[in-house]
């Protein structure tokens, strides 16, 4: 027997604010595979900008991972970050809102909304020792 809580004992609401961070850590991926491409046909020029936005972008992917990874765990600690990823989720939703794609500013905004939601409603508030 592991010392992790089990999935079964989680709030669904807990539940879902997981795999709604793990979406957004393989929208993440995908970003970062995208800019990988677009470095190596970048010009010289811009090369080291263009690596360090790739390399930024994948530490991004690395860091809502373990948030996500954390909170699949019920560890009282990844709420906080998982609160503030969803700020910047929102943010960015916002920016795309005003110079567009519109849509994907509003997907971005509702992921936000959504997950931040689900994380602090008072199941999964209850679930992580919080309160």
């Amino acid at each position: 027997m592991t010392s992790e809580k089990s999935v079964v004992d989680s709030p669904a609401t807990l539940v879902w604010a997981v795999r709604l961070l793990y979406l957004e850590c393989l929208a993440l991926l995908g970003l970062t595979v995208y800019l990988a491409v677009l470095d190596v046909t970048a010009d010289t020029t811009s090369l080291g900008v263009a690596i360090a936005l790739t390399v930024f972008t994948a530490l991004g992917v690395a860091a809502v991972f373990f948030v996500a990874r954390a909170l699949g765990r019920r560890a009282r600690g990844a709420r906080g970050p998982a609160i503030v990823i969803q700020l910047f989720t929102i943010a960015a939703g916002g920016f795309l809102l005003q110079v567009g794609p519109l849509w994907l500013g509003v997907v971005l905004m509702a992921l936000g909304l959504l997950t931040g939601l689900l994380i602090v409603l008072p199941p999964s508030t209850r679930a992580l020792g919080i309160g």
